[in-house]
């Protein structure tokens, strides 16, 4: 991509009608904090030398071009561009979208936020534009454009379901299916936040979620995005360890697919069963989460005397079209024999009364 880049920069300049030593001048003001934004960062780079801000304005003018081509403006690009046209829209672009997001490709959102010469939030609609993504409310300071698709992610729901703290329960929550079976009605949430999960009455509501090539990269970026800043919060890393318990064979991605949770777009059920199990290797639940309390309950629900004789019966009689067959045919048998019974008697009083 580096000769498309130089081309980008040549038409972002061209555009704003200014001479890149005007950009670098005004990325010279924060050049400390970009210094800063990075770790490890070679020593050749921290000497705050004009290389290293053309390189900054490099990349930060081809981001911005990319978005703008996917945003519903003039177009000054050739028809038959390979990358800033329809053409790289359809091809290209998808594949950058996912390279967009890794963690080790993040550039300073202070950067674009100076390329734009506007801090009113310009930069965060473009970009959450850009991949498909609902604004959420006061997002506060963003690193970079992975901080903010995470935090588009995470929306505040509306109503907040208050979870009581039960005691000594599994530290293990059950598959969808063995949920299901225990009277658990799974349901999709009315928005589409990874925060918008809630357990009340027996009826425990996730949000959808559609599962594509791009679906690993992303959650794995975004997983170590949170194992690596401190501060950041612990949201997506949860959701995914709890969508790995409730899914744990192709039957439970079926269940939640048909209650309009998961759509995917890779092959199979199973495959997207193994997906979720392997995105949660070596993940941890945090106990002062609030999925863990949503976790707590679900499980406490669970082993009520009734729901976990329901869950046995269901289990074990009507896992599949035989078992279930054999219980009607020994309801019906019995039936029959209670309804002989009957008779038998009824037809015995009737003779000694005569």
């Amino acid at each position: 991509m580096e000769k498309h880049k130089h081309r980008a920069l040549l038409h972002f300049l061209k555009r704003s009608g200014k001479p890149i030593e005007d950009y670098v001048n005004a990325l010279a003001e924060v050049v400390d904090d970009l210094n800063d934004a990075y770790d490890q960062l070679d020593s050749k780079w921290r000497l705050g030398t004009e290389e290293f801000l053309k390189l900054m304005i490099l990349d930060g003018c081809f981001i911005l071009e990319i978005m703008r081509t996917c945003a519903p403006v003039f177009n000054d690009y050739d028809p038959n561009d390979p990358i800033f046209s329809d053409h790289g829209r359809l091809y290209i672009v998808p594949y950058l979208k996912r390279d967009m997001l890794k963690l080790e490709n993040q550039l300073p959102l202070l950067v674009l936020e100076k390329l734009v010469e506007r801090e009113d939030g310009i930069v965060i609609r473009l970009i959450l534009n850009f991949f498909d993504q609902k604004r959420v409310g006061n997002m506060g300071k963003c690193l970079h454009i992975l901080d903010v698709y995470r935090k588009s992610l995470l929306e505040e729901p509306d109503k907040n379901v208050d979870h009581k703290v039960h005691q000594g329960e599994d530290e293990i929550i059950r598959s969808a299916t063995e949920l299901n079976e225990a009277g658990i009605q799974i349901q999709k949430s009315e928005t589409k936040s990874l925060k918008d999960i809630s357990f009340h009455r027996g009826v425990l509501k996730l949000p959808p979620i559609m599962v594509d090539d791009t679906t690993e990269s992303i959650y794995l970026n975004l997983i170590a995005f949170e194992r690596l800043h401190v501060n950041a919060g612990n949201e997506v890393t949860s959701y995914i360890f709890f969508m790995d318990n409730i899914i744990d064979s192709a039957g439970d991605v079926s269940l939640l697919h048909s209650s309009g949770i998961i759509q995917h777009a890779i092959g199979s059920d199973k495959a997207v069963a193994e997906l979720f199990n392997s995105l949660s290797k070596d993940v941890t639940l945090d106990p002062e989460n609030r999925l863990a309390k949503v976790h707590n309950s679900v499980s406490y629900y669970c082993k009520k005397p009734w729901n976990a004789w329901r869950a046995d019966i269901m289990h074990n009689y009507f896992r599949n079209p035989w078992s279930i067959l054999s219980v009607i045919a020994a309801i019906f048998l019995f039936a029959l024999t209670t309804i002989q019974t009957v008779y038998s008697v009824l037809s015995y009083a009737n003779s000694s009364s005569k």
